[in-house]
C-alpha cells in the first residue's frame, strides 16, 4: 500500500462510533488525508462528506471498518473490486477479523503511516445462480431449509463428478475465514485464515454420510436441489439473497486474493481464537 490520500469509513449502524471516529479525524487532518462515509452511516458527523459504495471503494487508499465482523465482511466485499486494504477496529465484543480495540486505534494508525504493517490477503467464494450476476462471501455461503417445509437434500458436484448427496438442516460452504462462522457452530473444523480452500459442512445431517469435506481452490464446486428436497433459502454471508426450489443449482468459484486486511502482528488468528472461544491456555494444562 502506497501513500494514504483518502479513507474512507464503514460504521456499524447501531453502536457508537464516535469516538473511534474523532481519533481519526485527528490523525488525517494533519496529514492532509480526506475522509470519506457512506450515506446515512450514522456518527460520522456532516464534516465527513458522504460516497456511493462504489465510489468510497474507487476513490480511497483504506478502509477502517469500525463495529464487528459484521461490518469487517460488508467493508470487505464494498472494496472487493479493488481490494482495498481494510483495517478493522472492533467495538464491544472480540471479533475475528477486527484488528484493533479503539484504545489502540492511534498506535495502529501511526503504525500504517509508518508503514509497520502487512496485508493478509483473504479467500472469497462467489455464489451463481443461473445468469444472475454473481453474490460474493468472504465468510460463507449456506443453502438453508424453511422450517415446516422439509429438509434440505443437496447433491454435490466437484470438478463436474458427481460425489455425495446430502440430506440435512442446511449445507455451509464456508472459506477459511468464515470457519470460525456457520461452519464451526455446526461442527466444521477451524482454519487459519492464511489457507486457500473451501469447507463444506452439513447441519444437523441425516444422511449416510455426514462429514464435511475440504476442497481445494482450483476445484469446481456445484450444489443443485434434489427433487425430494424442500424449498431453501440461500443465504450470503447470513444475508438471504434468494429462494431455491428442487432443480435449482448454485455453481461455486473460489476467488483467491479477493480481500486484504491489516494486520500490525499485534495478535495471531489463534490467540484471538482461545479468547473468542475461552480456549484453556496450554500451560495451563500441564
Amino acid at each position: 500500500m502506497g501513500e494514504i490520500r483518502a479513507t474512507g469509513l464503514v460504521l456499524h449502524p447501531q453502536r457508537d462510533c464516535g469516538p473511534a471516529i474523532e481519533r481519526i479525524r485527528r490523525w488525517a487532518t494533519p496529514r492532509g488525508i480526506e475522509l470519506f462515509a457512506l450515506p446515512g452511516e450514522q456518527g460520522s458527523g456532516p464534516e465527513v462528506p458522504a460516497l456511493s459504495q462504489s465510489e468510497l471503494a474507487e476513490r480511497t487508499d483504506l478502509l477502517v471498518s469500525i463495529g464487528g465482523d459484521g461490518t469487517m465482511l460488508r467493508t470487505l466485499r464494498l472494496a472487493y473490486q479493488r481490494q482495498t486494504p481494510v483495517l478493522g477496529v472492533n467495538l464491544g465484543k472480540l471479533g475475528f477479523l477486527a484488528e484493533v480495540d479503539v484504545p489502540d486505534l492511534d498506535d495502529a494508525l501511526e503504525a500504517i503511516a509508518e508503514q509497520r504493517f502487512h496485508v493478509e490477503a483473504r479467500v472469497a467464494v462467489e455464489a451463481l445462480v443461473g445468469a444472475e450476476p454473481g453474490r460474493i462471501a468472504f465468510n460463507d455461503v449456506a443453502m438453508v431449509r424453511t422450517p415446516g417445509n422439509g429438509q434440505a437434500a443437496v447433491a454435490l458436484t466437484i470438478d463436474g463428478q458427481p460425489f455425495v448427496r446430502y440430506v440435512a438442516d442446511a449445507v455451509v460452504v464456508s472459506t477459511p475465514t468464515g470457519s470460525t462462522a456457520y461452519s464451526f457452530s455446526a461442527g466444521g473444523p477451524l482454519v487459519s485464515p492464511r489457507a486457500e480452500g473451501l469447507v463444506v459442512v452439513p447441519v444437523a445431517p441425516h444422511s449416510a454420510f455426514n462429514r464435511a469435506l475440504v476442497l481445494a481452490c482450483s476445484e469446481s464446486l456445484a450444489l443443485e436441489l434434489l427433487p425430494s428436497s424442500g424449498p431453501l433459502g440461500l443465504e450470503v454471508d447470513g444475508e438471504l439473497t434468494r429462494r431455491l426450489l428442487p432443480g435449482d443449482r448454485v455453481d461455486l468459484a473460489t476467488r483467491l486474493g479477493a480481500g486484504s486486511v491489516i494486520r500490525l502482528g499485534n495478535t495471531t488468528f489463534y490467540q484471538r481464537a482461545q479468547r473468542k472461544l475461552r480456549l484453556s491456555d496450554p500451560g495451563e494444562l500441564g
